[in-house]
């Protein structure tokens, strides 16, 4: 069965942002330091900042790792959800009713081996289905803009929809009858002629 996430009723809750940087070895400090001024204006946002292997940032509710479950709870429990540009995070905070504001690790300031997060990301931004920021600016815009009206940071449940690992294993499965079938085809005029 499909997890449909729960919608959340922001009108009554304090706002709340998750962060979450992922686990590679590589310091996001960019992306730190982003926040930690930011938030310094914005003291009233409990702010939950996943830093993994980044330096340990000035801010309350910040986390060098967080548990799977504990993720998914922070996910469900958030206004907005900011990710690295790493694809399993941003398909939990989509899978958890979010936009994910997308910051892209970027390898010239040694965040990453490759750019391979930018050009991700840079797809899926441009495709709608993250909102893209690649300077402070654009994430500080971006947060605030989060706070002022959340809804436009909120995936609408469908539970209608099928569940999306159920839909894969049905077109693997086509694809293999397909496959065998075109076998048991070719088998059979190899036989005539």
């Amino acid at each position: 069965m499909a997890h449909i996430p729960q919608q959340r009723d922001r009108r009554s809750a304090a706002p709340y942002v998750l962060v979450v940087v992922g686990t590679d070895v590589h310091r996001f400090d960019r992306l730190v330091g982003w926040l930690e001024r930011w938030h310094a204006a914005r003291p009233e946002v409990r702010l939950v900042l996943q830093y993994g292997h980044s330096r340990t940032p000035a801010l309350p509710g910040a986390t060098p790792f967080l548990g799977h479950e504990e993720l998914q709870r922070a996910m469900a429990e958030s206004t907005l959800v900011v990710s690295h540009g790493g694809p399993a995070t941003i398909t939990e905070a989509r899978r958890n009713g979010h936009l994910p504001i997308v910051v892209p690790r970027d390898p010239s300031h040694d965040e990453h081996v490759d750019n391979h997060q930018q050009l991700f990301s840079r797809r899926l931004g441009a495709a709608g289905m993250v909102r893209l920021c690649e300077s402070e600016a654009e994430l500080l815009a971006a947060l605030d803009e989060g706070l002022a009206d959340p809804s436009r940071f909120v995936l609408a449940a469908d539970p209608g929809r099928p569940d999306p690992r159920a839909e894969a294993v049905a077109r693997v499965g086509a694809v293999i009858d397909e496959l065998v079938a075109r076998r048991v085809r070719q088998r059979a005029v190899g036989r005539r002629g």
